[in-house]
């Protein structure tokens, strides 16, 4: 164990090395430098496998073979594990490759590997981002690939994640408000009438749907679902007890909506291009704004040990979170510098 003094000042001295930075180097060593349960998230797009030129000869991407690039990439995943904190998160993304005519499943490879080799290492979602322009291919004997997977790993039950804050802006915006609808529910009456239930259970049906309805035009629920033994299906896999039970006893049940948009693994946005970039691909700030907020706490810190044109570090500081970001070639540190300067964080507005 060290003295007091020291390890604050190895805590100082790290913070001011790498906290909020743009760095030039090799994840691999750079990542050393930094203590061990540190860092917040770390977010990051390696270099495809044999798909483009970084500027970088011997960087990763460029080896011969899928096990040579997936073991460069174990190497700086485990300084990742080594580096996160307990409640962190590490999300890889990794794009595919064909090769004589086939997907070699690199992405998937890579995260079998990663959850082989690092005990009690959990893989919690695969986000699927769709791209909504993928590049336009006129392929003849196979389908335009338009879907990258997000890799989210953590290492303890103890991870951060605020759900609320996901795709929240696209929850309202799919909202529909229909409490004042004066015909909610009347098709409902309709087969209530129509079914084979007993006198006092359809007396029973229309109570609970005038109350059901009732709930909706006061704004405790936003809609409802009622099936309606021998006319609807059985709820979904049609479970011994529950609402299987209340169809056999009552002849009907009610689902309420209580408003809140199922949270799904999946992202829809645009491939983003900025004219002047330096960088052959880049992350949509988008799909990085949205799992930041999901995954890091305000005012934690987010790295990317392969930030390329310093997509992670500007959304990072427009969210008030802190940033670090590493990359071998230093055209693109410099134009990430660019980038980042005039960035504001939301953290500079609150008074």
């Amino acid at each position: 164990m060290c003295e007091r003094m020291t390890c604050e000042d190895k805590e100082r001295r790290w913070r001011s090395n790498f906290l909020d930075k743009l760095l030039v180097g090799d994840s691999a060593e750079l990542l050393k430098e930094i203590p061990s349960n540190s860092i917040h998230m770390i977010i990051t797009s390696p270099p495809y496998f044999q798909q483009r030129d970084y500027g970088v000869e011997g960087a990763i991407g460029n080896e011969k073979t899928v096990e040579e690039y997936i073991s460069n990439l174990m190497d700086i995943f485990q300084e990742c594990v080594r580096i996160i904190r307990p409640d962190g998160h590490i999300v890889f993304n990794i794009g595919d490759k064909y090769k004589n005519g086939s997907l070699l499943l690199v992405p998937w490879r890579f995260a079998i590997e990663a959850l082989n080799k690092i005990p009690n290492l959990k893989l919690i979602n695969a986000i699927t981002w769709v791209k909504l322009n993928p590049t336009p291919r006129q392929y003849k004997k196979r389908l335009v690939s338009s879907t990258e997977p997000f890799f989210d790993f953590v290492k303890s039950e103890e991870y951060y994640f605020d759900l609320e804050s996901f795709l929240s802006l696209h929850s309202l915006l799919k909202r529909k408000k229909n409490n004042n609808n004066s015909k909610i529910g009347q098709r409902y009456f309709e087969l209530i009438e129509k079914s084979d239930l007993t006198l006092e259970q359809k007396k029973k049906a229309i109570e609970e749907l005038n109350n059901v309805i009732m709930e909706v035009k006061e704004g405790k629920i936003v809609g409802f679902r009622m099936k309606i033994r021998g006319i609807h299906a059985l709820p979904f896999g049609g479970q011994e007890g529950g609402r299987k039970i209340q169809l056999e006893r009552d002849g009907f049940t009610i689902i309420r909506i209580f408003g809140k948009n199922l949270k799904k693994d999946v992202i829809e946005s645009p491939v983003e291009t900025i004219k002047g970039m330096v960088h052959p691909a880049i992350f949509p700030e988008f799909v990085v704004g949205e799992l930041i907020k999901l995954l890091s706490p305000p005012r934690g810190i987010v790295l990317d040990p392969f930030v390329g044109s310093g997509t992670t570090a500007v959304v990072a500081k427009k969210l008030g979170r802190h940033y670090i970001g590493i990359d071998i070639n230093p055209k693109y540190i410099e134009y990430a510098k660019r980038r980042i300067k005039n960035v504001q964080s939301i953290l500079e507005y609150i008074v």
